[in-house]
């Protein structure tokens, strides 16, 4: 029997019914609505936010929440294929999806009162409300600890002055989950978009990442009532605690744009005939397909087994490091071979490689660099801190 050439290891056999379920209804999602827009998005710098009513009907939008919040109730390996299947079609989309359940809903759910839930969860689920999180300041980056967005008591309220970079979704936002300095420590607040002082200014000009919204924002005494402070954590493990949940959907992600690129590149050294002979007859293109298949199945194993643990309740920070340090480098030098592969097609928005190389320079920067990834796994090993 012949094997498939993205899934080398039967993987797929590894999984439940119902993460089988999960995953075919994405893979459909992305092929029909996905597939057919998402070149001309890129190229156009244009979201496609007439997605959102599907994504959010099919329940992608905090899949792994409880039903009781109006959310799908999906375990870790499921939320995981939705990211695989979401960037298999673009970045962009996985990225979207990935803010609103990760970084939005579950600061709500794991830090926020029983209030908050009730009140902006389910219409996150169906996309009525849209957030973004942020957290990385214009001089910050990799160092969310030099934080300088502050929060002061003022009554029963809190002022909040600062700036924010480079947040997904900011100009299309409903809410911003914002962290800040106070008196206490770092604090996190659920802030309306709509609220006097608040503005959020797209960032254009961008090369990477084209068909997501990318956006500054700015606190100019921005006032909330103290009921829209998330009040069960202090300090970086908040906003840490966040990003470790949207890092292990990004161990995921890349899989599925490496699985596109790589079956457009052996579909075209296939049907490519150079010297009387198709493409696919040379060693050399085999040797770097044949490296693709078996990153590919590497990393498949990897995040599967970290959804397994994650399911566990097991998972440890240094492993989802380990994990998009691997995967995210993988895509992205499979993104760059397949597009060597096509020649002078692969520079058109027309083939995938060179959409998701590009969208890849940003993944394997955000939510913790490949250095970062690389010294936290030293950290573990050694017992030193190198940062």
């Amino acid at each position: 029997m012949a094997l498939d050439p993205t899934d080398l290891f039967d993987i797929r056999s590894l999984l439940s019914d119902e993460e089988r379920a999960v995953q075919d209804a994405v893979a459909r999602f992305t092929n029909e609505r996905v597939l057919p827009i998402i070149g001309d998005c890129f190229e156009q710098g244009r979201f496609p936010r007439e997605l959102i009513p599907e994504i959010a009907s099919m329940g992608l939008l905090g899949s792994s929440l409880p039903e009781q919040y109006g959310c799908a109730g999906l375990n870790g390996v499921s939320y995981g294929l939705i990211c695989q299947e979401l960037e298999r079609g673009d970045s962009g989309i996985r990225s979207f999806v990935s803010v609103q359940s990760s970084l939005c809903m579950y600061p709500i759910f794991a830090y926020g009162s029983e209030e908050q839930r009730q009140q902006y969860l389910p219409g996150m689920a169906r996309g009525e409300i849209i957030g973004c999180f942020g957290l990385t300041e214009p001089h910050g980056g990799s160092d969310p600890a030099n934080m300088k967005t502050s929060a002061r008591r003022d009554g029963g309220d809190w002022i909040i002055n600062g700036a924010k970079m480079w947040i997904t979704n900011g100009n299309v936002a409903q809410i911003a989950i914002v962290w800040a300095q106070t008196e206490d420590g770092i604090q996190g607040f659920i802030v309306p978009t709509d609220a006097p002082g608040f503005a959020a200014q797209e960032i254009h000009k961008k090369m990477s990442l084209r068909a997501s919204v990318t956006s500054a924002l700015f606190f100019d005494n921005v006032r909330v009532p103290d009921a829209q402070r998330l009040p069960d954590v202090r300090g970086l493990k908040g906003p840490l605690g966040c990003l470790t949940q949207a890092r292990y959907g990004i161990t995921w992600g890349p899989i599925g744009a490496a699985i596109a690129c790589f079956t457009e590149a052996t579909e075209y050294a296939k049907q490519r005939i150079l010297f009387n002979r198709p493409l696919a007859a040379n060693q050399a293109v085999q040797l770097k397909l044949a490296d693709m298949a078996r990153r590919i199945t590497l990393a498949q194993l990897l995040s599967l087994q970290l959804g397994r643990l994650k399911d566990a309740g097991t998972m440890q920070p240094t492993q989802v490091s380990l994990a998009k340090w691997n995967n995210v480098r993988m895509a992205i030098d499979i993104a760059r071979e397949a597009r060597d592969i096509l020649g002078g097609a692969g520079i058109t928005t027309e083939h995938c490689p060179i959409r998701h190389a590009l969208n890849l320079e940003s993944v394997i920067t955000y939510e913790g660099t490949e250095t970062v990834h690389q010294l936290v796994v030293g950290r573990e090993v050694t017992g030193i801190n190198a940062f």
